[in-house]
């Protein structure tokens, strides 16, 4: 099995959708009120703490957001999120970090791909009308999330709608509390390869421009897992078969790798703060990338109920 890595970008990378915001119609309901969501109560003996799966780059027909979960917002003291993004000492620090990590000092991004795929991005970019310069200094990682950022824009994906900034917008009206969960850095951290060779960051760029091609069926698929509380479609989405056996033995331990950094411990932090939360009572709404909360393996629901606290889908 492989996982999609342009949709995890979408659904588990915060940091991604600001790119999105610097390159740069009608409201339906998501869903009957029948209908389980990707959301979630945490209860301890006293306390009980919300948690809602995001879609961090969306369009307008993911809202109304369902009653229960306007609801739970209401009634919430703080909302927490994986990064401020109302905070403009967030966001220069993404771009910090962003430069720190993700560009090259003494080479160039053409002495780092194999020509075939220079050839590819170079296509890619003049169909987009996309200036190759714009990529020559950055390291393959950054490229990586920046084309994911002008994919979901071409998809019709925009992260004014993405759940946690719509969300945020609603928290500094009301006055709430906001917290976030992680720093940039940690963020950041997690998707960049700084190594010498780049090859992780080779194989992260390498992966998005093979699932660029199919990005627009899985956007479609990917909204309307979102907005029926689909597990078996959105963990099809993210999971699929790999084609090329030898591709996946050549780049085993970039996936890997990968995956514990940005999804596994990623996950661990999240449930622990939301513990915390529950250990301290305090009335918090949680969002976070729906693939930490949905996928099947050492996710945040599932870390939290192993832990004893129970659980409740709404």
């Amino acid at each position: 099995m492989r996982r999609s890595l342009i949709l995890f970008y979408a659904i588990g990378v915060f940091c991604v959708a600001l790119c999105l915001s610097a390159c740069a119609g009608n409201r339906s309901a998501a869903g009957s009120s029948d209908q389980k969501h990707f959301f979630w109560k945490v209860s301890d003996e006293n306390s009980s703490v919300w948690v809602l799966g995001s879609i961090h780059l969306a369009d307008s027909t993911l809202y109304p957001l369902a009653p229960v979960i306007d609801s739970a917002f209401t009634h919430a003291d703080e909302l927490a999120v994986e990064l401020n993004m109302n905070d403009e000492e967030v966001v220069k620090e993404i771009g910090r970090e962003s430069v720190s990590q993700g560009m090259l000092e003494d080479r160039l991004l053409r002495d780092i791909l194999p020509p075939e795929m220079w050839k590819t991005l170079d296509s890619l970019c003049a169909a987009w009308e996309i200036p190759m310069v714009v990529f020559e200094k950055m390291r393959p990682w950054l490229v990586a999330t920046t084309l994911s950022a002008y994919a979901f824009e071409q998809a019709g994906l925009n992260p004014e709608y993405g759940i946690d900034y719509v969300l945020l917008d609603r928290a500094a009206a009301d006055g709430k509390a906001i917290v976030g969960l992680e720093t940039a850095e940690e963020q950041i951290g997690a998707l960049a390869d700084t190594t010498e060779s780049d090859s992780a960051g080779v194989y992260y760029l390498k992966t998005t421009l093979r699932e660029i091609s199919e990005l627009e069926s899985l956007v479609k698929n990917l909204i309307q897992a979102w907005k029926t509380g689909d597990d078996d479609l959105l963990r099809g989405l993210l999971d699929e078969d790999e084609e090329d056996e030898d591709t996946l033995s050549n780049d085993l331990k970039f996936k890997d790798g990968f995956e514990q950094r940005v999804y596994v411990n990623r996950n661990a932090k999240m449930a622990e703060s939301i513990a915390t939360f529950l250990r301290e009572d305090r009335n918090v709404f949680v969002v976070v990338g729906v693939a930490h909360l949905a996928l099947e393996k050492d996710n945040v629901i599932e870390t939290l109920r192993k832990r004893g606290f129970k659980i409740e889908r709404l």
